[in-house]
């Protein structure tokens, strides 16, 4: 055992005593001492991990060059959508990039 258990169960012991004295229930004295006794995990000091980006596959590069191409078609004058603009630009970007090299 390391000094410090040692160090750590003889105040524990005088801790129970002393609670004792003051006029507190034995059992719960001893339950006291005991929790002040045990070990306090220590938390890792080490960095989290960063998630793992995926990578873009292939298709999706293409299919994201081709939405940019075909957007502007589907969009009115201030930069909103169509009504139903956003749905016909996929469909249409899909098949754009169906055909790309």
């Amino acid at each position: 055992m390391k000094t410090e258990d040692i160090t750590a169960q003889g105040l524990c012991g005088v801790m129970e005593k002393a609670l004792i004295a003051q006029g507190i229930n034995p059992t719960v004295a001893k339950t006291l001492a005991e929790r002040a006794c045990q070990p306090v995990v220590k938390r890792t000091a080490g960095k989290a991990k960063k998630a793992v980006k995926r990578k873009a596959s292939a298709y999706s590069k293409k299919y994201g060059r081709a939405f940019k191409k075909v957007a502007s078609k589907y969009k009115l004058k201030n930069g909103s959508w169509k009504k139903g603009g956003f749905k016909a630009a996929q469909k249409a970007a899909h098949k754009m990039a169906k055909r790309m090299k």
